[in-house]
């Protein structure tokens, strides 16, 4: 069954088109209407989305029949545009009271599919750039059988070589290997964007990798309050940070009759933070396959730097009008914060980095909105 016209499936009333397709080949199935839309998507880790469509008749339970999870891509598109891109992973077949049936849907962006495949190969990389050892473990888990769900990769350099082993049998996830590579100091960030070819027209999911950071565009998103911020909060919490840091990992020791200990990293401290008043909070991670002591003073000098302190991760919400960018192109956008209230009397004027979108639909009465997380630049 081909896609039928997306004013009768999504309703009169409904911004979104929800495109549903075959995972491995990117086949368009069906266009569904889906209620009650939540998503979200960010930078360094997978997004999600949920929705509930309505099961009013056989001839549409037929149809949803065709939307296999685990095996069907989702794109949520609006005026055109790919608004959001992943799988579908999880639903739930729901009958109220009265006998209505719907199926409500979970969703994450290609990103989660990282966190369902397993090394199981040796990998072994020696003085390459970081951002090519990424794009390669990519590429490694699409060429198995099965395995290609049409991730494209860039050519992107950062100047950082490492030196990287990942053995078979140790069933590393994508995720936790990219997330050894990236999260260190000096590392990198990465994100599947989602959007389509502006000459075929053909949907993309391009695999983003940026060093230090992700950028998109050239010029700031001027944001005021009074204006088009609605509302902001800026959370301050101490409980995520610190002023110390360590990492442990797996043992070295391949010598079964010996003890085994964790390596470990050195000590990082935050010394400056001490000095001015600052007391003393340790912060640990654990990293079960990295063995080696550089990697994992990387892995704890990151960790330090991203967790300085009390962790503030600020938020606006912004209304979504024709005036603004698409979501998706928010992702990595520098942003100029103004705010002029009681708190800020003399004005709040700072540059912020986008690092995630959540987008709440219009409802009746409620503009449709899209609260931003951002990073200070």
């Amino acid at each position: 069954m081909s896609p039928t016209n997306p004013t009768a499936t999504t309703g009169a009333t409904s911004p979104y088109r929800v495109l549903f397709c075959d995972l491995r080949t990117d086949q368009a199935i069906d266009v569904l209407p889906l209620r009650d839309v939540s998503l979200d998507d960010y930078i360094g880790r997978a997004g999600s989305l949920s929705g509930t469509i309505p099961v009013p008749n056989a001839a549409m339970a037929e149809r949803v029949r065709r939307v296999e999870e685990g095996r069907t891509a989702v794109y949520l598109e609006r005026g055109g545009d790919l608004w959001w891109g992943g799988i579908l992973w999880t639903s739930t077949l729901q009958a109220d009271a009265k006998g209505v049936l719907s199926l409500a849907l979970q969703a994450a962006t290609f990103d989660s599919y990282a966190g369902r495949r397993r090394i199981r190969a040796d990998l072994t990389y020696t003085g390459l750039d970081q951002l090519e050892i990424a794009r390669r473990l990519w590429q490694h888990i699409q060429t198995a059988d099965g395995g290609d769900i049409q991730v494209t990769t860039g050519t992107e350099t950062s100047g950082v070589l490492r030196d990287m082993v990942w053995r078979d049998g140790d069933e590393t996830p994508l995720d936790e290997a990219l997330k050894q590579l990236s999260e260190v100091d000096n590392g990198f960030e990465h994100h599947i964007a989602v959007y389509r070819d502006p000459v075929s027209g053909a949907r993309v999911k391009r695999l983003r990798l940026g060093h230090p950071k992700l950028f998109t565009g050239s010029t700031d998103l001027v944001l005021d309050r009074p204006g088009p911020v609605l509302s902001y909060s800026f959370p301050r919490d101490a409980t995520r940070g610190g002023t110390t840091s360590r990492a442990r990992g797996a043992s070295a020791n391949s010598d079964q009759s010996q003890e085994s200990r964790p390596a470990i990293s050195a000590e990082h401290v935050a010394q400056d933070l001490i000095d001015g008043g600052w007391p003393r909070v340790d912060l640990s991670s654990d990293h079960s396959s990295v063995s080696s002591v550089p990697v994992l003073d990387a892995l704890a000098a990151a960790e330090l730097a991203e967790a300085r302190g009390a962790v503030v991760i600020p938020a606006v919400t912004i209304r979504l009008d024709d005036r603004a960018p698409v979501p998706p192109m928010l992702l990595g956008r520098t942003v100029r914060l103004r705010i002029t209230d009681e708190w800020y009397a003399e004005g709040l004027d700072a540059r912020y980095r986008v690092i995630g979108v959540k987008v709440t639909p219009p409802q009746r009465g409620r503009p449709e909105t899209a609260e931003l997380f951002l990073e200070a630049r």
